[in-house]
C-alpha cells in the first residue's frame, strides 16, 4: 500500500500525457450526444462515479445518476436506455454484476463506455468504448492509485466533451507529488485510538468523504461514516458529541464554503475535527492539513493522497496489516 501511494505522482502524469487517446473517446460521446448519463460501480469506483456525477451535472448540463445494477441482474429489469450515456468503473473490469449490466445496457440502446485499469477485462471488451487509466498493477487490496488515476481519467474524459484542453490538470503531477508530502504523523497520533469517526465533505468533495470512510474501515476497522454536510446537519449531527472524530474535506470553492455551517454545528457540539484540504488552513478545528490548490472540480484527486496515508499510518499504529485487512480480496465479485 505504502508503494503504490508513492507512485501516484507519477501515474497521474502519465495520464496527462495520455489525455489524447481519452481526447478520441470523448469525441465519439460527442458524436452521439446523450440526453442524459448514468453511472456503474462498486466500491472505490463507486464513490469515483459519483464525482463523475457532479462532473457531468455540473460541466456538461446533464442530468446523471447512479444505477442499482440489481435490477438488471436479480430482478431482469430491461430499461429503454436509447440516448443515454453509460459509464461504468470497474478498476478490474472484473465484476459480474458490471458486466451483466453494460451488455443489458448496450443492448438497450444505450452508449456504453468503460473505465478501468483493466482493458482487455471482460468489462472492457464489453462496452463500446473504453478508457485505460493506465495505473499499472496494484496488488494492495485497499486501492490507492487506481483511485485516483480513475478519478482523473473520468475529469479528462469529460473536461474533453465539454470541450476542454485539460489545461488545469496540467500540473497535477507536482501537485501531487506536494500532497503527498504534508505532514499526517500528527493526525495518526491523535486519532490512534478512536472508535469511531465522521467523515464529511460537500459538493466534488463528498467522494472523498465516502473514499475516506472506506479507507479507513477496510484498514484500521474503525466504525467510520461519511455524510453529505448538507445530510449531516439533517438528523445525524444530532450523535455527534465529544467522543465523535470528523474529519472535513474543506476545499477551496464553492463545496467547502458550504461546508462552514456543519464544521460549526459540529464543533459547538464538542467533536475533535481535523479538517483536510485547501481552506483547511480557515477551518475552526483541531488539526488542519492543507492540501495543494487547484481548480475545485480536481481538488479530489489531490484531497484523497493525504487521507490515504493517514489510513496506512493508522492501520500501522493500531497493530494491523494494511495489505491484508481481514475479510477482503482485492476482486469482490457481487451479482
Amino acid at each position: 500500500m505504502a508503494a503504490e501511494i508513492a507512485e501516484q505522482p507519477a501515474v497521474l502524469g502519465g495520464l496527462v500525457a495520455r489525455r489524447g487517446e481519452i481526447a478520441d473517446v470523448a469525441a465519439a460521446i460527442s458524436r452521439r450526444p446523450p440526453r442524459f448519463a448514468l453511472l456503474a460501480a462498486r466500491g472505490s469506483s463507486d464513490h469515483a462515479a459519483l464525482y463523475a456525477k457532479y462532473l457531468i451535472e455540473v460541466l456538461l448540463g446533464l442530468p446523471a445518476g447512479l444505477v442499482s445494477p440489481s435490477t438488471v441482474t436479480l430482478y431482469g429489469a430491461r430499461p429503454d436506455l436509447r440516448d443515454v450515456l453509460l459509464v461504468s468503473v470497474s478498476q478490474s473490469g472484473g465484476s459480474p454484476d458490471l458486466l451483466e449490466f453494460t451488455q443489458t445496457a448496450r443492448k438497450q440502446g444505450a452508449l456504453t463506455v468503460a473505465v478501468t485499469n483493466t482493458p482487455a477485462s471482460p468489462l472492457g471488451g464489453a462496452a463500446e468504448l473504453a478508457v485505460d487509466i493506465g495505473a499499472g498493477r496494484e496488488t494492495a487490496v485497499a486501492a490507492t492509485k487506481t483511485y485516483s488515476a480513475t478519478l482523473l481519467a473520468l475529469y479528462l474524459l469529460i473536461d474533453a466533451v465539454r470541450g476542454g484542453d485539460s489545461s488545469a490538470a496540467a500540473e497535477i503531477e507536482p501537485l501531487a507529488r506536494q500532497a503527498l508530502e504534508v505532514d499526517v504523523q500528527r493526525a495518526v497520533d491523535r486519532y490512534r485510538f478512536v472508535d469511531r469517526i465522521i467523515t464529511t465533505g460537500r459538493g466534488y468533495s463528498y467522494a472523498t468523504a465516502l473514499e475516506s470512510a472506506l479507507k479507513l474501515a477496510e484498514t484500521s476497522y474503525l466504525a467510520a461514516r461519511a455524510y453529505s454536510g448538507a445530510d449531516l446537519l439533517h438528523g445525524p449531527v444530532a450523535a455527534v458529541d465529544e467522543e465523535t472524530a470528523v474529519l472535513a474535506i474543506t476545499g477551496a470553492g464553492r463545496g467547502g464554503a458550504a461546508l462552514r455551517d456543519v464544521l460549526a454545528a459540529v464543533t459547538e457540539r464538542g467533536a475533535d475535527v481535523l479538517a483536510l484540504g485547501s481552506s483547511a488552513g480557515e477551518a475552526p478545528a483541531a488539526l488542519r492539513i492543507p492540501v495543494p490548490s487547484v481548480a475545485e472540480e480536481l481538488a479530489p484527486v489531490l484531497e484523497v493522497l493525504p487521507v490515504q496515508r493517514i489510513a496506512l499510518g493508522l492501520a500501522l499504529a493500531r497493530g494491523f496489516d494494511p495489505d491484508r485487512p481481514r475479510g477482503l480480496n482485492k476482486v469482490t465479485r457481487t451479482r
